[in-house]
């Protein structure tokens, strides 16, 4: 693709960047295939070819951004499946990025829309603020077809997906000490959703890693990854909260080490991965940034390395392994998960068209609802095909998502390695299989008993 920036424009770091991007692009249209947007609206605009174009007509002419261009932007989930598809190498993600950051640098959103983004942007990175309105959400879901039927689709998403939020964490250090002799340390990313929605990843996570004689440290001042202001535009704020984690975790690596900073939510792990990228001209965060960086792992991408004992108990249950996009997209992590959950003892299938989002996208199910609504329910149907026990997600936000459309339990893969391995068995698993059971199971074996009764 040719460009025209001038050598003014060339100046600023993240034109130049955005203009090696831009020029890496051939105009092919292999990514529209697998991109979710134009598999449903089938609008160029809505393509990652489309958005290329926009995003390079708004960065060369240096205008401000318009309604339009913003209307196509905000529709893309950054899922990057069209990273995955593309021949030539196009770094999508860090392009789309660079468009949001000037649309909310130019663009005067209407007031009822940017009041949503700023509550957003303020509650769901906050573990405090999120408990408080999870809880609101979550006493008010009965009124989300009211709020629905008023226009008020954002307000109507959120009450959908709101979750009975868990007690509050302790925000002192925490150190977890390894079972045995210790063979590792790690420290842990407890996340701003998981700690409050499903803090049974963060435990499930800590007894595996420490059963194998991995200590696991939680730094005080670690918070927010910042990828959910990140991909609103909010790349100052982004920064702030990637050094504030940076900070805390250079301080355990130059303390007693670090091995790993384990993430097991694959959202965060993605913009984890990326923070060498995104602090390049902070000469105070570089080297930092890209050390830690360095350090990111996603549990499963952790698990693979290491040997893991063989299964307490019988599993025998049938997986349906959802690939979050960050993970299988954004991180290039796919057999590892479900390679892990084979070795003890889990039947393991793909889930057809496994390339398209689910429509979490982090805030995207909330701004978004109706496309995210119908890519939640195009990936529940195709797992209803495989007639699964479990669905296995190794991200909060799929977790989520998919859960609020389907019976089926949706559970972080280290959930289930933990229960295999002698952990508790996850809650939903143990409703599920009890009145499966009950309704038309036959237990044929001393195993498949242990495996409905045990735990």
């Amino acid at each position: 693709m040719q460009t025209s920036f001038s050598l003014k424009q060339l100046a600023n770091p993240d034109i130049a960047e955005s203009d090696k991007i831009l020029r890496a692009c051939v105009h092919c249209g292999f990514c529209t295939a697998t991109c979710p947007t134009y598999v449903l609206l089938g609008d160029e605009l809505d393509s990652p070819r489309g958005r290329i174009y926009l995003i390079k007509d708004m960065l060369e002419s240096g205008r401000r951004a318009t309604r339009e261009v913003v209307k196509h932007i905000d529709r893309c989930l950054s899922c990057l499946s069209c990273m995955t598809t593309c021949p030539s190498g196009v770094h999508y993600m860090h392009l789309v990025d660079h468009g949001r950051a000037h649309i909310e640098k130019t663009y005067r959103r209407p007031l009822i829309q940017k009041a949503m983004r700023a509550f957003l942007a303020a509650v769901l990175p906050n573990p405090k603020l999120l408990r408080i309105f999870s809880f609101a959400g979550y006493v008010a879901k009965p009124l989300a077809p009211l709020a629905a039927l008023l226009g008020m689709k954002p307000v109507a998403a959120m009450l959908k997906l709101a979750r009975l939020p868990a007690k509050p964490e302790p925000k002192e250090r925490r150190v977890y000490p390894a079972t045995g002799e210790r063979k590792g340390r790690v420290a842990l990313l407890t996340g701003c959703a998981n700690q409050v929605l499903a803090p049974s990843i963060n435990a499930a996570t800590i007894r595996v890693l420490n059963r194998l004689g991995i200590e696991v440290v939680v730094p005080q001042d670690e918070g927010c990854c910042g990828s959910l202001v990140l991909h609103m535009g909010r790349e100052h704020r982004a920064h702030i909260q990637a050094k504030a984690n940076i900070d805390a975790w250079i301080a355990e690596a130059d303390g007693e080490g670090l091995d790993a900073v384990i993430i097991n939510a694959s959202g965060c792990g993605t913009t984890v991965k990326d923070y060498g990228f995104m602090l390049r001209s902070d000469s105070a965060y570089a080297d930092k940034a890209k050390r830690i960086s360095a350090l990111a792992r996603d549990i499963s991408e952790y698990l693979a390395t290491v040997t893991l004992p063989a299964p307490a108990a019988p599993a025998g249950l049938k997986v349906a392994y959802h690939g979050a996009c960050s993970l299988q997209h954004g991180q290039r992590i796919v057999r590892q998960p479900k390679e892990l959950l084979a070795s003890m003892g889990y039947t393991v299938s793909d889930i057809p068209e496994g390339h398209l989002c689910c429509g979490s996208a982090g805030t995207y199910n909330i701004l978004h609802s109706d496309i995210a609504l119908k890519l939640r329910d195009r990936k529940i149907a195709n797992i209803d095909r495989l007639a699964p026990d479990v669905i296995a997600a190794g991200n909060i936000g799929c977790i989520a998502q998919i859960a609020s459309g389907t019976g089926i339990p949706v559970i972080h893969p280290v959930e289930l390695i933990d229960w295999a391995a002698g952990g508790p068995r996850p809650a939903g698993v143990r409703d599920r299989v009890r009145a499966e059971t009950i309704a038309t199971r036959q237990i044929g074996s001393n195993a498949d008993a242990t495996l409905v009764t045990s735990n």
